[in-house]
Formats: C-alpha cells, sequence, structure tokens
C-alpha cells in the first residue's frame, strides 16, 4: 500500500503537463531520486485524531558484539589494576605500609578459566620453531632490551647460534660467572627476587608478606610409603611436626622469584638427596609479585614440582612452580616428568619414588649442581627444616644470583 503511494506521487510528477519548464524538470527529477530510497523502508501504520497515516518506524538496531565488550570489559579493568598497582608504589615510596588486597572468589574463578594451560602449550610449540638465520639477531636483540638480559654472561655470545627461542631461553652461563659460595650452607638456587623468607609458622607459608598460602596444601600430604615413613597427618600442626625430624629444629622457606630476563635453569642449593617427587596438575597464572600480592595461594592453584628428601639437618624440599608461558618444567634425572600434559587433570597429583631395591638412598645432589630448568620465568619455594640458629643473609625484594648465599648457622 506505501509502496503504490510512492508510485503514483512519481508518476504524477512525471505526468505534469508539457509546458513544464527545464527549470521544473530538474527539480522534480531531484525529488524523484530523494524519495526513491523511501520505497524499501518498512512502513507502519497507525492513528491520529485526523486520519489514518503511514510512516517510517524510528528504530535503532544494537548488535552484541562478544569480542569488543570483552576487549573493552578486559582493557578497563586491566587499566583499574596498574592505577592500583601505580598507586601502590607511590604510596610505599613514601615508606606507607599498604595492606594487601586479595582477589575475590570469582576473579580467581574468572582467572582460572582462562585457557592458560592450552595457551602456554602454544607458546612451548612456538619456541621449537627454528627461527631463520636472518631473523634470530632481532628477535632476540628485541627480547634482551626488553627483559635486559646480560648476554656477556652467556657460554654463547653470538645469537645466530641459537636456532628457536627456546634454546635462548635455556642458555647456559660461562662457568666464572656464577661462583658458588661455599661459605654458606645454603645457596641460591637461581637467579631470581627474593619475595619472601623466615620461619615457618602455624602451617602458613608466606608468598609475599601479608598473603600465605596452606603448608599442607602446597606440599601434598604426607603418605606411608617405604621412603616417606611419616604416619598421616592429624591435623594443621602434626603435619609441620612430620616434617621437623629432629628436635630443636625448626621450619624455614624462602621464595625466589625469576623473571622473564633471568637465567632460567636452577641448581642444587645444598648437599642434599632427593628420594621423591610429586608433581601437581594445575592451572598456569602469573606468578610476578604483583599477582602474588593479590591471589591468596597463588602457588598452590599453579602447577607444580615438589622434590623432597633429606640434608644434613632434616627434611629438605625445593618445588618449581609454574606460570603462565611455563607450562614446561624440566629436572634433569626425572625422565618420566611430563608437566603440562592434557592426559593431567588439575586436582590431582603424581608421585614418583627414586628410592627404589637397589638405589636405598635416593638421588644425591651436590651444591651448585645442575637440576632443572624453566622456559621462561617463575617461582622457586625452599621449605626445610634447620637448627634454631639458622639465619638468612637476605632483604625482602632484594635481586640475588645463583651461588650467593641464602644463609647458614
Amino acid at each position: 500500500m506505501a509502496t503504490s503511494v510512492v508510485h503514483r506521487f512519481l508518476r504524477l510528477l512525471h505526468g505534469v503537463a508539457p509546458w513544464r519548464s527545464s527549470f521544473h524538470q530538474r527539480e522534480i527529477t531531484t525529488l524523484s531520486q530523494s524519495l526513491q530510497p523511501l520505497w524499501k523502508l518498512p512502513f507502519r501504520a497507525f492513528r491520529t485524531d485526523a486520519r489514518k497515516i503511514h510512516t517510517a518506524p524510528a528504530r535503532t538496531t544494537f548488535l552484541l558484539r562478544p569480542l569488543p565488550i570483552l576487549l573493552a570489559t578486559g582493557g578497563g579493568y586491566a587499566g583499574y589494576r596498574q592505577y592500583e598497582k601505580y598507586r601502590e608504589r607511590e604510596l610505599e615510596k613514601l615508606g606507607l605500609e599498604i595492606p594487601p588486597k586479595l582477589a575475590g572468589h570469582w576473579e580467581v574463578a574468572l582467572y582460572k578459566s582462562v585457557p592458560t594451560r592450552l595457551l602456554s602449550r602454544a607458546w612451548g610449540r612456538l619456541n621449537q620453531v627454528e627461527l631463520p638465520h636472518w631473523l634470530r639477531r632481532p628477535v632476540y636483540s628485541l627480547y634482551i632490551w626488553t627483559f635486559g638480559v646480560n648476554m656477556k654472561e652467556a657460554a654463547v655470545e653470538d645469537l645466530h647460534h641459537y636456532r628457536n627461542l627456546s634454546e635462548f631461553f635455556r642458555r647456559k652461563l660461562k662457568p666464572q660467572a656464577r661462583p658458588v659460595c661455599g661459605l654458606h650452607s645454603v645457596i641460591s638456587p637461581s637467579d631470581g627476587r627474593i619475595l619472601n623468607f623466615g620461619q615457618v609458622k602455624n602451617c602458613e607459608v608466606e608468598q609475599v608478606k601479608g598473603v600465605t598460602y596452606s603448608l599442607e596444601s602446597f606440599l601434598g600430604p604426607r603418605t606411608y610409603t617405604e621412603d616417606l615413613p611419616f604416619p598421616p597427618a592429624a591435623s594443621c600442626d602434626s603435619f609441620k611436626n612430620q616434617l621437623v625430624t629432629r628436635e630443636g629444629n625448626e621450619l624455614y622457606h624462602c621464595v625466589i622469584y625469576l623473571a622473564p630476563g633471568d637465567y632460567h635453569c636452577f641448581h642444587s642449593p645444598t648437599d642434599w638427596t632427593v628420594s621423591h617427587r610429586r608433581h601437581f596438575p594445575g592451572s598456569l597464572m602469573s606468578v610476578n609479585p604483583g599477582m602474588a600480592r593479590w591471589i591468596k595461594e597463588l602457588f598452590c592453584h599453579n602447577e607444580r614440582v615438589v622434590l623432597t628428601g633429606d640434608w644434613k639437618h632434616g627434611f629438605f624440599s625445593l618445588t618449581a612452580v609454574g606460570a603462565t608461558n611455563v607450562g614446561s618444567i624440566r629436572i634433569y634425572f626425572d625422565r618420566d616428568l611430563h608437566t603440562n600434559s592434557p592426559r593431567h587433570s588439575k586436582g590431582s597429583y603424581n608421585d614418583f619414588s627414586f628410592v627404589t631395591h637397589t638405589n636405598r638412598e635416593g638421588v644425591p645432589m651436590r651444591k651448585g649442581e645442575h637440576l632443572g630448568e624453566f622456559n621462561l620465568g617463575s617461582t622457586i619455594v625452599l621449605i626445610f627444616e634447620a637448627p634454631k640458629d639458622f639465619n638468612f643473609q637476605l632483604k625482602t625484594g632484594q635481586k640475588i644470583r645463583f651461588g650467593e648465599a641464602l644463609g647458614s648457622l
């Protein structure tokens, strides 16, 4: 109906008497062209007090596009988090102590829903791709400039030597670049920054000041086996007491964060014997200091490999904690270990004993000996038993290099 009305009106314009002038003809043609788009508009009839008329509805269609909404929301949230971090840094410069602001359960759940394990596997595949010879120097130079890598310490300084990113991340150091301190009983197993250290109290370990995680959740329950002769714990205190095997000793801990620009291999921090390995498949959230201040029990959420054994003062453990793009944790003497594998499900753990009928001791490690490596940066957590007069030679937040002293008696 509406279309026929427009057609009649246009025929009427073109059917005007032949006396119309060329000026009038041009006006009619212009009006006709302006009315033509109305043919295709949907019309809606409604009533007024005078008569029934037709008009095109004035409506605006909003198309909900998930990707732009997610990007806008995520960008806004990331900007807010950056502003919070900037404000905290400014307050710290003024000497004010800032209480940690922990993430809510929904924020942790939202973060854990991100497929970081899949992304880390994809990153691992990308790291294995061999780079063309002409592309190696610019790619590695950009990484060196971004993260402040000191290539003068590398055993091979020529960037063309590293065929892919994985080889570059796992580069070896010159023997004299990291002298091992022989005067102290415990040395740093890696390069990094000290996030926290001290005595374990109430079965809670501080990942950073004011933010803790459960000792039992982190190490896992003690099981009765030949290499772990401890009965199951009945309470938190009894679990801690199980680890302290000698009277008069205390339990200590130290957390070292490896940044992406740090040396990625880690070494034995003391002379000890590794008797057991426990692998926890889990999330691969970032473990940088900002996230450690934000997410409680962050290290318990993430994938990790716990090595336990004994040293001259009793219980000793070293835990390598995975992170985003660090799904691959390698222990040199453990060929059966495969981290960030799709066959492993979150919330479980896998045990492996190095104590056998032919080897009743386990794997002996010398101080400074190569132990394992990460594919990028991550975290090393030491939890060990020592006499009460053990003293750390550290400050929270300080940079440390492999071979330097952590503490001694």
